[in-house]
């Protein structure tokens, strides 16, 4: 099945110190595009089994706790919603989506793969797919939020603060889900939290820092790294646990890596799948010649029939809430605070043009 892909994938700039007018600029130019992501998850909550009365009351929940934590967030998803012209709470659940859906068994979560790597001449760089649902290839666009603490590039969903990027401070973050059995509503949602991450840490320790600070009640992971220094999260509501890299490098598909929160994972969300592509990657990284450029890194990610899909494209024959399809690939390399996006998987490198976009 071949992937349809917009004609032009938006790009969105906002530049303000006021959140609520950085908001206003990234809603006024998603008017349409909000509204049709709002429409798709809609769709995928409703065949979760979660009520639109479960969905407004998790939003507001989670708006609560933004607010809390960084009224700053609170204020620019305001601002998305009035330039919009969406109510906040609707705005709100899309940032919270990860923790609306988990609680469905009917919707799994996509699959992503990450692999960052230290080369102690080349420096730090990283790649990874963004898998998702295909019927929200539309849904996304590359973002420049300038104006905060740290000015920020990268990608997003259609409303949704943050993602995968790099700030030009040299911070670099990519994002997996996990599963946890304890994961639902009541924390940051992970998706505003690498928002607030990206805008606030000047390094790896600041970022760290900030997350062992967050109220998390979800899982997620991210990679994160810049010119000195990277590191891998398992973050859950059992707590945060770090892994370093191993010969110079970090893999990440879509389970824990560390035994606390691996007890209580949701394997059947994503094994046997994650563990076929992390060994499958793993052992590709052993056999070949360590990769010193992001091209190079980018290429252990292309795969084909027979093998693990950690290039993924999506099966007709299946549902609504099971057609997966790698809508993106993103690398991130923070010694030119730039991040190259590629509206494809990693097998389209050569066949269509990366997009790149540099922090500072």
């Amino acid at each position: 099945m071949s992937i349809p892909r917009p004609e032009h994938r938006p790009h969105i700039k906002a530049a303000a110190t006021d959140p609520h007018e950085r908001g206003v600029a990234r809603g006024e130019q998603l008017r349409d595009g909000i509204p049709a992501a709002i429409e798709v998850y809609d769709r995928l909550f409703a065949l979760g089994g979660i009520t639109a009365a479960q969905v407004r009351e998790d939003a507001e929940r989670a708006l609560e706790v933004i607010g809390r934590f960084r009224p700053a967030a609170r204020t620019e998803i305001a601002g998305i919603a009035k330039g919009a012209g969406a109510e906040e709470w609707r705005v709100a659940a899309l940032n919270a989506r990860t923790e609306i859906l988990a609680r469905s068994v009917a919707v799994p979560p996509g699959e992503c793969t990450t692999i960052v790597r230290r080369d102690g001449a080349a420096g730090t760089f990283g790649v990874q797919t963004w898998d998702w649902h295909v019927e929200l290839n539309g849904m996304w666009h590359t973002l420049e939020s300038r104006g905060g603490a740290h000015d920020v590039v990268g990608l997003t969903e259609n409303g949704i603060l943050g993602k995968m990027g790099v700030n030009s401070a040299g911070l670099a973050l990519h994002f997996n889900i996990l599963g946890h059995v304890d994961d639902g509503i009541g924390g940051i949602p992970v998706h505003v939290l690498s928002a607030i991450v990206l805008e606030e840490a000047g390094s790896v320790a600041e970022a760290v820092e900030i997350i062992r600070g967050a109220p998390l009640a979800s899982s997620g992971s991210f990679a994160l790294f810049d010119e000195r220094d990277a590191v891998l999260l398992d973050m859950s509501p059992v707590g945060i646990f770090e892994t370093r890299p191993e010969n110079g490098t970090l893999l990440r598909t879509n389970h824990f890596l560390t035994p606390t929160p691996a007890a209580g994972e949701k394997t059947w969300l994503y094994q046997p799948d994650s563990g076929e592509r992390y060994d499958f990657v793993r052992d590709r990284l052993a056999r070949r010649q360590p990769p010193t450029t992001v091209d190079e890194l980018a290429d252990f990610l292309v795969t084909g029939a027979g093998e693990p899909p950690v290039t993924c494209l999506p099966d007709p024959d299946m549902p609504l809430g099971r057609r997966w399809a790698g809508l993106a690939t993103i690398t991130l390399e923070p010694a030119t605070r730039t991040a190259g996006i590629l509206d494809g998987t990693p097998a389209d490198i050569g066949a269509r043009d990366w997009r790149v976009l540099t922090a500072g």
